[in-house]
């Protein structure tokens, strides 16, 4: 198959763009040419100054190709998933767009933007969305700050309301991993709130579902949550961490009452969707620790004493 990889160079995409590779695929990506990742060879870059958030128009150089699948990474709000949507209606077979957790109204209410009370959970792809939208722009010191427009709800409805180009959105969890959220501030800073929940994923387990779901006809049309399948407490995952100089965040005025957990089950019935790299693995790699004395150690055992390790080592 061949795909169009835009943005692709940073943290998850070079995953992506490997993961496609490895397959045999041919991938082209689309970005500005200011972070040159290590991706394999025979990938081809188009570079253009025209790719930077928000990607409102394309080189020529890619119109003038047609894709089975292009995948957006950097799809942040109404006007560039339209001009997406635009540029390669007949020109790819598929666009796959990646959205997040904040399009649910549950996530609304966690950061007090939405009003009334929490909602159970988990959250499945049809549970309800933000009525309130672009839930950054009060952060934003003007109009010309992307943030101010960022909006993935918009994003996808551009995507699957183009009947002539079959869409696709995955809706992705806090990712972490080396590159990103490698310090885990997003649990340490929690520390305070031991029952809360969060969904999150290993970046080459994003990686995976994303690629799974590109390759996969039977994902058109349809929309993914992504994470993992079963999401600790704030507090069980701790007692799997390290001690860490992160301080906890004092300063939020987030209701805690509300979790902000997905069910998975979808990608996992549908597109046969598993991890890659399993959750102890990906704590190893993302604290960046030397791989434990285990060989010939089963799996069980493994997991049982990975935390003893951990700690010991710090």
């Amino acid at each position: 198959m061949r795909f169009l990889i835009i943005g692709g160079t940073k943290f998850i995409g070079p995953h992506v763009v490997r993961q496609l590779v490895e397959r045999g695929d041919e991938v082209w990506v689309y970005h500005r040419g200011k972070s040159e990742a290590d991706l394999p060879a025979g990938v081809r870059h188009i570079r253009s100054p025209q790719a930077g958030i928000p990607v409102l128009t394309f080189a020529d150089e890619v119109l003038a190709e047609g894709f089975d699948v292009v995948v957006h990474m950097i799809a942040m709000g109404e006007a560039d998933s339209r001009a997406a949507a635009e540029a390669f209606r007949g020109r790819a077979g598929r666009l796959v767009v990646l959205s997040s957790g904040d399009v649910y109204r549950a996530y609304g209410r966690f950061t007090g933007i939405e009003p009334g009370t929490a909602e159970p959970g988990p959250l499945r792809e049809d549970s309800a969305l933000r009525g309130v939208l672009y839930p950054y722009r009060k952060q934003t010191a003007s109009p010309a700050d992307w943030a101010y427009s960022y909006e993935k709800i918009l994003v996808e409805r551009e995507v699957l309301g183009d009947a002539a180009l079959p869409g696709t959105v995955l809706r992705l969890p806090k990712v972490y991993g080396p590159g990103s959220n490698a310090d885990l501030a997003t649990v340490y800073s929690m520390r305070k709130h031991p029952q809360w929940r969060w969904t999150h994923g290993y970046v080459e387990n994003v990686a995976a579902a994303i690629v799974l779901a590109a390759v996969r006809a039977a994902a058109a049309g349809r929309v993914y949550n992504v994470g993992e399948e079963h999401t600790p407490t704030v507090g069980e995952r701790m007692a799997g961490l390290p001690p860490s100089n992160v301080p906890s965040d004092e300063s939020n005025q987030y209701d805690f009452s509300q979790d902000i957990v997905y069910d998975t089950s979808r990608i996992r019935a549908e597109l046969g969707y598993q991890e890659v790299v399993s959750y102890e693995e990906g704590l190893r790699r993302t604290l960046g620790r030397p791989e434990p004395p285990l060989a010939g150690v089963d799996d069980e055992v493994k997991n049982s004493i990975f935390t003893v390790w951990v700690i010991s080592k710090e």
